[in-house]
């Protein structure tokens, strides 16, 4: 009879919810970081931080949007990522930033010295296995970008447009804070294909334009198709 009841009893901890548990632990970090920081104000176009400076601090978007880029010997520019309210940039396996970091719109930046912020994953777990998840977001990201930029410019497009409407709230329609020239920068094409591309896309019923900021995806499958 024990044994049954053994048995009947063994797969009850299987059945425990062990889902919300990343989601607990990122809420901890953030609110962590939070405690850690100092809100800063940045102006639209301002300079967060320049390439090759030191790494002292890393940054969190309170409230706006940021581009952080590299100027190629030739004088184009190169946008490597642009970061959203919630995100976390700043990361550097380094000393110091491979990127320059800019406010996009007027923001609200929460600055947190990078010691204090590893001395206390030094000390938490769950800190530390969170700075690590975002690290290889990071890493998975800049991976993504680089495969990007090795397809045609509608599948480039396409993908960027997949890509902002999986981080807006409304899976829908993408506002864009960033230019034309920002979009073009990010993808390695000029703007006038940027447009151009666009149009292409709009003209297909892939998307509207209602203005040059909103974008409305009419048909996902088809920029999906295209992203493959």
């Amino acid at each position: 009879m024990l044994n049954q009841q053994t048995t009947l009893e063994r797969p009850t901890p299987a059945r425990q919810p062990v889902r919300p548990t990343p989601p607990v632990a990122s809420k901890a970090f953030h609110s962590s970081i939070e405690l850690m920081g100092a809100p800063m104000p940045f102006g639209r176009n301002a300079e967060i931080y320049g390439e090759n400076e030191p790494a002292e601090y890393v940054y969190k978007v309170l409230n706006g949007t940021v581009r952080t880029y590299k100027v190629l010997n030739d004088g184009r520019r190169q946008i490597g990522a642009f970061y959203l309210a919630g995100d976390v940039f700043g990361l550097e396996i380094g000393e110091e930033h491979t990127f320059s970091a800019e406010a996009i719109t007027d923001c609200k930046i929460l600055v947190i010295k990078r010691s204090a912020l590893i001395g206390l994953a030094t000390r938490d777990n769950d800190v530390a296995r969170q700075l690590w998840a975002m690290t290889a977001a990071e890493l998975q990201r800049a991976q993504d970008h680089i495969m990007l930029l090795i397809k045609t410019a509608q599948e480039r497009v396409a993908g960027f447009l997949l890509e902002m409407a999986k981080r807006s709230a409304a899976a829908a329609e993408v506002d864009l804070p960033m230019s034309r020239q920002d979009i073009a920068d990010y993808l390695g094409l000029t703007i006038e294909t940027v447009s151009r591309t666009l149009t292409q896309l709009e003209k297909g019923a892939a998307i509207a334009v209602p203005s040059s900021r909103r974008i409305v995806l009419r048909n996902r499958a088809a920029l999906t198709r295209l992203n493959a």
